[in-house]
């Protein structure tokens, strides 16, 4: 729990986004969903927090920023889920 009570949802390791301002977490393998990530390159608003590793679901915020994860959609449905819990 962040300190102004904000949730954060673990986009592993170690990094972090407000809960509230994630709209869908899609898995990267199909075509509309790299065609998302090259528009967000190419318009400033991509954030990489795969430290490296294969891009494995991209999460998409209020602001139109798109974040790029090495952990799955599922898993990452399944934190924000046991958050609410």
């Amino acid at each position: 729990m962040h300190d102004s009570g904000q949730r954060l949802l673990n986009l592993g390791f170690g990094n972090f986004a407000i809960a509230a301002r994630v709209v869908a977490v899609v898995n990267a393998a199909s075509s509309p969903m790299r065609r998302l990530r090259e528009d967000a390159r190419q318009g400033g608003r991509l954030i990489d927090a795969t430290q490296g590793r294969k891009t494995r679901s991209l999460i998409i915020t209020d602001s139109n920023h798109v974040i790029l994860s090495a952990v799955q959609a599922e898993t990452m449905r399944q934190r924000f889920q046991e958050d609410d819990e």
